[in-house]
């Protein structure tokens, strides 16, 4: 198992130069000039915007601004902001907590829907239940998380005034309101993966019960529901950690409209801001981050898969 994880380790290294290279030629070549801005606007002295563009390294070829910025990522040195007068790293860390807790509720309302819906459809298929957990999933996956984030706005804070539409509160100061603020938001961001793992699980437990393996264990009379949840569910399990661990990811980056719809103060609106102001630093140290994460998950998940089955460690 250490050779396992220690080949996906190296294997990371490669992929998160390639991500944070692209995405910094990417950001280079958007319209704008932040040396410009900062030097007073459309009418700045063009001696000012050359001395500033100097002093961001703006001047210098796009390798050697990546070299520059990548030796003091290896530091710990995400770089300052240019128009927020704080350091990248602690904008990060004061707003990564609350795009957490979004993408982690989430996460959590897919299972909590998901996972009873498969099992549900994969345990009954072909009956009334199947079908209508079938339609559900299918209409779940086609809406988008805006529209839905909108229509339960409308709902639940527009005409019965039941949850709050915007804001946020801290837990440290209402743990209700935060949950209140919040439950939107992760319904809104859960949905769609509570869709997609309840297809997967069905589908998977379908087959699974299928195998020979199960149908001995009914003719030896073991009961179905000890056959259901001691011998099939955790095979049928299996494929959806797949699932899971991409739908954490695109959560993640999901959160960014979903903070715009609700006025939430997290990674979404921070990230948005320095795009529109080409703010390369906050760009490229949420980017890295968001990286970081994407690999990390499918880290987990691969060893996942080679603590639940031994070939894939010498595959």
């Amino acid at each position: 198992m250490g050779s396992f994880v220690a080949r996906r380790l190296l294997a990371m290294v490669p992929l998160l130069l390639i991500i944070t290279f692209a995405v910094y030629a990417l950001v280079l070549i958007v319209p704008g000039d932040p040396a410009r801005t900062l030097a007073g606007g459309l009418h700045a002295d063009p001696v000012e915007i050359a001395r500033i563009r100097h002093q961001l390294h703006l001047d210098q070829p796009l390798l050697a601004q990546y070299w520059r910025w990548l030796t003091h990522v290896v530091r710990g040195d995400l770089g300052q902001s240019l128009f927020q007068h704080e350091s990248v790293a602690h904008g990060i860390a004061t707003r990564l907590p609350l795009t957490l807790s979004l993408a982690l509720g989430g996460f959590v309302m897919s299972i909590l829907i998901g996972l009873p819906l498969g099992i549900l459809a994969g345990t009954r298929p072909g009956t009334v239940a199947d079908r209508s957990a079938t339609v559900g999933a299918s209409v779940g996956i086609a809406m988008p998380d805006f529209w839905l984030a909108i229509i339960l706005v409308v709902l639940f804070a527009v005409k019965v005034h039941l949850l709050p539409d915007i804001g946020y509160v801290k837990f440290s100061t209402s743990p209700l309101q935060w949950t209140k603020h919040l439950l939107m938001p992760w319904i809104a961001l859960g949905l769609g993966g509570a869709a997609t793992l309840a297809r997967q699980v069905r589908g998977s437990l379908i087959d699974t019960l299928d195998q020979d393996y199960v149908r001995t264990a009914r003719a030896m009379g073991i009961s179905e529901r000890r056959v259901v949840w001691q011998l099939a569910l955790k095979n049928a399990l299996t494929p959806a950690m797949t699932i899971l661990g991409i739908q954490f990811a695109y959560l993640l980056g999901g959160t960014v409209i979903i903070e715009e719809i609700f006025s939430i103060p997290g990674m979404g609106k921070y990230i948005l801001g320095a795009i529109d102001a080409k703010d390369l630093p906050i760009v490229q140290g949420v980017v890295l981050l968001t990286a970081v994460v994407f690999v990390v998950v499918n880290l987990v998940v691969d060893i996942m898969y080679g603590v639940l089955n031994p070939k894939v460690r010498v595959s």
